[in-house]
């Protein structure tokens, strides 16, 4: 794969690990407080929620690392659709701000790996 698709790969695969760690180990801790904009109490209401979708962003990481790994395309483009699929919904229902944050550097990775 091309050297810019590799590095747009490699940063949303760090992306989702650091919503990971967010999610599932920091979700009531300072820092996830403010990352995510809510209370103590919403937050202590919503833990397992939240670690369960650490988990799932976890996976997704493993995938993109894995396709830089085994060096497949069509893994990368697999990754980072599910990627831009889960960003552009948590834009739609969330805030639109995870288009910028999570889908849009998935979407430059997709194109970047498909144009190679």
């Amino acid at each position: 794969m091309h050297w810019i698709a590799v590095a747009l790969i490699v940063l949303v695969a760090l992306l989702h690990l650091y919503f990971m760690v967010l999610e599932m180990f920091l979700w009531t801790r300072p820092l996830g407080l403010k990352v995510f904009r809510q209370s103590l109490e919403k937050a202590e209401q919503s833990k397992v929620l939240a670690a369960n979708q650490g988990l799932y962003n976890g996976f997704l990481a493993a995938g993109l690392i894995w396709s830089l790994v085994c060096t497949r395309q069509d893994v990368a483009l697999f990754f980072l659709a599910c990627v831009v699929v889960a960003g552009v919904y948590g834009a739609a229902t969330v805030n639109r701000r995870i288009f910028f944050i999570q889908a849009l550097p998935a979407l430059l990775g997709f194109l970047a790996v498909w144009l190679h």
